[in-house]
């Protein structure tokens, strides 16, 4: 019997004494036949469970569930203490209409002349359309969202024919984006659009409800044991603004992977680089936007599922407070570390999307007591102040502790940007029990998503899942009870210390991910791949945001040696979204002028 292994309590551990500790996941990369033959293994009742049990004890996650004494009580959702209001903030109703916070938002936003980049001159540097561009060209009769409409179905339906497949969309319905757009250009022939959304074009995960679209999960079944009656509550809040909504994007099946790769459908490239992955699970969103396809998205995240697949696609991903939003229609709408949040690239499409999809489910104001919604004044001459006033939590070791130092180096450019245009301080901490947070998260969205799926698993579904999702649910199968209760008090213990952390510091700064992109093995394409080492970079700065259910954001700031985007994880006080999309405004337009084309770019408003 191994001895227990007693930790002090939270409120009790002297900081100064913690060592940080360079994470190395322990299991094997697997591609092709030898995947094939270890899901067979690990299938099997008794050597499967053994070669599990084994790879626990190699990442020491039986030493920190079954073997540690933990004086914490549990957890088993985020819990915040009260929080002081953010300054120069607008308010926004949440239970108002998405057309009035929309608006509301629009006059936080800094002045901006559309007209002054429909000119014939080159600009000096690569953008992105806003969605204030689009709304000007539509106000102005230069064109109509059904002339857009044209140009979107026209790549999407090329994407079949690309060598290699790019897929982009699980679902798509052209005559169903004709028949929007249709009813949006009369909107605007009429002069009575919705809001400043009205045309805009955008994609919706596909474990997002959608219709006239089926929910598949990028699974090839769930379609057939779950129907669509109705929009999920995000997107009907965007369907009201006048959204026009492309289709189901590509995923990592049912969002339990961080690459993208998906055998069912195809695997989605990345615009900056075909041969790479765009991250995931929210890959299909993610490579829409960076491609110039749609202004934004809708994503989830219960595992950096928004911000991996931002940072290396190079655009703009929020993760809101854990209940800033109403899961309602999703296929994770049960769990306690997802979100839906927008893509976009830019941040002020960021806040346009986020204002016309927030506020929580009855349920959570009851039980999460959220601070009022609101959006940052970016437009106020105290902007710069409030900005100015910011303390940056910086842990140096965790910060460094990357693929390339590439990625640390462009980050920490930037920290020093921030210091010297806006008197920003970067303030070194220290971040205790990196290892048990991730130890936790494993066993909360694993025991949750296996809870979720194992009544069709049970009923004949689990062969029809993809070799790498059939490995995450032997894993997951073997957590127990008690191995879930010990995953709460420890989410407990590291709500405690972070908390403790945001007495010194307004937001923690990291870099989004520890590696840039990584390449798309040909040998994964078939059956997909396997791959721990990759996950444990994807994954090594993102887990407080969905453990804890803190609001993090994932901003562009550069490029490695290979011209791979790289991004910057932006972790704010809870209900803190304001903070963290101020600051980001302030990263962005300080790191605009080096943003790059993607290899992979349509001009869809002026058809280049």
């Amino acid at each position: 019997m191994p001895k227990k292994r007693v930790i002090v309590p939270a409120q009790k551990l002297d900081f100064s004494t913690v060592k940080y500790q360079q994470q190395t996941v322990q299991a094997p990369h697997l591609t092709g036949f030898i995947l094939k033959l270890f899901v067979r293994i690990i299938e099997a009742p008794i050597i499967g469970s053994l070669i599990i049990s084994f790879m626990k004890k190699k990442n020491k996650i039986v030493e920190m569930l079954q073997n540690t004494e933990i004086p914490e009580k549990p957890m088993f959702k985020p819990e915040f203490p009260p929080q002081e209001a953010e300054p120069s903030v607008v308010i926004v109703d949440e239970e108002g209409k998405p057309t009035d916070r929309v608006e509301s938002a629009l006059k936080c936003l800094p002045h901006y002349d559309p007209a002054s980049y429909w000119s014939e001159d080159p600009l000096p540097s690569f953008r992105y359309w806003k969605i204030r561009d689009y709304a000007y060209a539509y106000r102005s009769k230069l064109v109509t969202p059904s002339t857009v409409a044209e140009q979107i179905i026209s790549v999407i339906e090329g994407c079949n024919y690309h060598k290699p497949p790019t897929p982009l969309l699980i679902s798509f319905e052209a005559e169903d984006i004709r028949k929007q757009a249709a009813a949006s250009t009369k909107r605007f022939e009429e002069g009575n659009p919705l809001s400043i959304l009205d045309g805009i074009f955008m994609a919706i995960k596909d474990d997002i409800d959608c219709t006239p679209h089926p929910t598949k999960g990028a699974s090839t079944w769930m379609h057939g044991v779950r129907s669509v009656e109705k929009d999920g509550v995000s997107v009907s809040r965007l369907r009201s603004c006048g959204v026009i909504l492309i289709g189901k994007a590509s995923m990592h099946e049912f969002g339990l992977g961080t690459t993208g790769n998906n055998p069912n459908y195809g695997t989605t490239r990345n615009p900056h680089a075909h041969e790479r992955y765009t991250g995931g699970s929210s890959s299909g969103p993610a490579a829409i936007v960076a491609s110039g396809l749609c202004s934004a998205a809708l994503g989830t995240d219960g595992g950096g599922s928004i911000r991996i697949p931002s940072s290396l696609c190079g655009v703009v991903g929020l993760k809101t407070t854990y209940g800033r939003t109403n899961m309602g229609g999703s296929l994770c709408g049960s769990g306690t570390v997802e979100i839906i949040g927008p893509i976009a690239s830019t941040v002020e499409d960021v806040i346009l999307v986020y204002a016309a999809i927030l506020g929580s489910s009855p349920e959570d104001r009851i039980s999460l007591k959220p601070c009022l919604p609101c959006l940052p004044v970016l437009s106020s001459l105290e902007n710069s102040n409030i900005l100015g006033s910011l303390r940056l939590g910086k842990y140096t070791e965790w910060f460094n502790d990357v693929h390339s130092t590439d990625i640390s180096d462009v980050c920490e450019d930037v920290l020093n940007l921030l210091s010297k245009n806006h008197g920003c301080k970067t303030i070194e901490i220290v971040i205790p029990e990196l290892h048990e947070m991730r130890t936790a998260h494993l066993v909360s969205i694993g025991s949750e998503s296996l809870r979720s799926l194992k009544p069709d698993i049970e009923d004949g579904k689990g062969a029809e899942l993809t070799y790498d999702t059939r490995i995450s649910m032997a894993l997951f199968r073997t957590f127990t009870a008690s191995d879930y209760v010990a995953a709460q008090c420890l989410r407990r213990r590291i709500m405690h210390h972070h908390m403790e952390i945001f007495k010194k510091v307004d937001v923690i700064v990291t870099p989004t991910t520890g590696m840039t992109a990584p390449k798309i093995p040909p040998s994964a394409l078939e059956n997909g791949e396997s791959d721990m080492q990759v996950t444990g970079y994807l994954m090594r700065f993102i887990i407080a945001g969905n453990l804890l259910g803190l609001p993090a954001l994932t901003v562009p700031v550069g490029y490695d040696k290979e011209g791979l985007p790289i991004g910057l994880q932006l972790i704010g006080l809870p209900w803190g979204e304001a903070t963290i999309l101020r600051l980001a405004s302030a990263i962005e337009e300080l790191c605009i002028k080096s943003r790059k084309k993607p290899a992979s770019f349509y001009d869809i408003l002026k058809a280049k």
